[in-house]
């Protein structure tokens, strides 16, 4: 018989074009392009194959070859995606967890585990982490993190299998920052990975770091007039002056953010 799956089974909650941020970041992620195997795994993708079935059109964009795993811990979901993915090319579905099990047992370049954390206690989350990078391919990466319903709001942690968690990236819909539904930049503190979105209170990096952010951009506020990318691309210059941000111009134009995982990680 088969290992029992290691996790439980999430809400399952999935929709068209949610995790589409977290897509534009796996497919610039070197781990893809320079991999030999580019074998990208899916995890906890949910109710329906959409989240997997648009992740490989993305990435086939940048790797044509790459073979994307939609990984589930729920029978049903399994056979559900396979009936929806029939004559796909280049996707499959297993029954699995955290353990990532792969077609062969091939390692994965890229395991993505997107909104799956969120559901487990902040004491869990390093050895899911630590399960999930024993499975990557040398130079691998695992990206985990959580968005909106609607994925308008969100962030990632990029771990590699060799160093552990190297970057926190926020992702935003830059023209709803502003308005009522997302007033400051600091919003995303309600998407936080599993690991920071607790710390998020006076003494911890995560929090002083979403304060300095939500100053810079209503310090920017004048550049609003040429539209809010140009704002964030100020408040990131601002802010690289104070933290470790990474990355330029071109990320940001997305609404990215990415700081070094040592300047906002949980203190002990």
């Amino acid at each position: 018989m088969s290992p029992r799956p290691i996790g439980r089974i999430t809400r399952g909650t999935t929709g068209t074009n949610r995790l589409r941020r977290m897509d534009r970041w796996t497919a610039a992620l070197p781990a893809l392009r320079r991999s030999d195997d580019p074998l990208v795994v899916d995890l906890g993708y949910g109710a329906s194959a959409t989240t997997v079935l648009e992740l490989r059109e993305r990435l086939a964009r940048v790797r044509p070859d790459v073979e994307v795993v939609g990984v589930e811990i729920d029978p049903e979901r399994v056979r559900i995606a396979n009936d929806m993915a029939q004559g796909r090319a280049g996707v499959s579905f297993r029954l699995g967890g955290f353990e990532a099990p792969t077609p062969g047992d091939r390692r994965p370049a890229i395991i993505r585990a997107a909104n799956v954390l969120r559901q487990y206690d902040e004491s869990e989350v390093s050895a899911a982490w630590a399960t999930m990078l024993g499975r990557l391919q040398p130079g691998g990466a695992l990206v985990e993190g959580t968005c909106s319903e609607n994925g308008r709001i969100g962030s990632w942690v990029t771990l590699r299998p060799e160093r552990g968690p190297e970057t926190l990236t926020i992702g935003l819909h830059l023209p709803t920052i502003g308005s009522d539904v997302a007033p400051s930049p600091s919003i995303v503190a309600e998407r936080l990975p599993k690991a920071l979105i607790h710390r998020n209170v006076p003494g911890e990096p995560v929090h002083a770091f979403l304060q300095d952010l939500d100053r810079a951009w209503a310090t920017a506020a004048p550049l609003g007039v040429y539209g809010p990318v140009q704002r964030w691309i100020a408040t990131a210059e601002s802010l690289r002056s104070r933290w470790p941000v990474q990355g330029g111009r071109t990320r940001w134009r997305l609404g990215e953010l990415t700081v070094a995982w040592s300047a906002v990680a949980p203190s002990l």
